[in-house]
């Protein structure tokens, strides 16, 4: 134990050398639970719920299935119809112009099966203490070599010389030109090339239903509260703010930079190593 207290990791100037080093966090080096951090994405799980109006296709004058007796004013004894609910645009008697209406298998009438609201609505849960080990082992996989290279297929260990990638703060106030470069250097140009945030065209036909285009997750840079990214062209996301999802969309072993003041403040967040 005594041991990992008195690790030391490297932090980066803008310049990708070495700055000095600081404690490893023990987040870095945490026992990683694939198991919580899977249960705790599943909690996490949202949809827009979707469905049609509740009186879609019963807006009508429609009164129920036509009665079948003799003798009987509005009855459909003896004229060859169908027990479907009518509606009637007029009469003359007791002769109805009728229309078939409210059902599914009728023009203007509702759905047979429309998408339920209910259904799209995620009811799990998930326990405080079960979410800090989630947060600590999605945090311990960004630090983890061998969880980076099982997320990426095209990353191999020449790639990644050096985790977890911390940098000094002064890379958030850089202009979009500048921080690019400075990613470049610090984690490698054939890393930041292979983990680019990219957007290609579909190749199916949901380049047809509004989804022409797709993403990557790109590089996740981590900062401190009063820290401020000047560019969309890498995601960002406070510390304070920072949860398993953006760690793990995907699959654990996201390419995070963290800056010093958000290392800082994860610490003061998770505090000690939750076993």
């Amino acid at each position: 134990m005594t041991n990992k207290m008195a690790e030391k990791i490297q932090v980066f100037d803008i310049e990708g050398k070495k700055a000095r080093e600081i404690e490893m966090p023990e987040f870095f080096s945490a026992k990683i639970r694939e198991d919580i951090v899977a249960k705790t994405l599943e909690a996490k799980k949202s949809m827009q719920p979707y469905s049609p109006s509740p009186v879609a296709g019963k807006q009508h004058s429609a009164s129920g299935k036509l009665v079948r007796r003799r003798h009987v004013w509005k009855s459909g004894y003896g004229k060859g119809m169908s027990r479907v609910p009518r509606k009637a645009h007029s009469r003359k008697g007791s002769q109805f112009n009728w229309t078939a209406a409210e059902v599914s298998s009728v023009r203007g009438g509702r759905r047979a099966h429309p998408p339920k609201v209910i259904s799209m609505i995620n009811v799990k849960r998930i326990n405080k203490k079960e979410l800090k080990i989630a947060m600590i082992s999605a945090l311990s996989a960004t630090a983890n070599k061998k969880e980076i290279m099982g997320r990426y297929e095209s990353i191999t260990d020449k790639d990644i010389t050096r985790v977890p990638f911390i940098v000094e703060s002064k890379l958030v106030s850089l202009k979009t030109k500048d921080l690019i470069s400075s990613l470049k250097k610090i984690l490698g140009e054939g890393l930041f090339e292979k983990i680019e945030k990219k957007r290609s065209v579909r190749a199916g036909k949901g380049k047809m239903r509004g989804r022409k285009y797709k993403t990557n997750a790109g590089l996740l840079l981590v900062t401190g509260e009063k820290e401020e990214v000047k560019t969309s062209l890498v995601e960002s996301k406070k510390a304070k703010n920072l949860g398993v999802v953006d760690l793990a969309r995907g699959g654990l072993g996201r390419v995070t930079v963290y800056t010093e003041n958000a290392v800082k403040e994860l610490q003061k967040n998770l505090g000690g190593k939750n076993d």
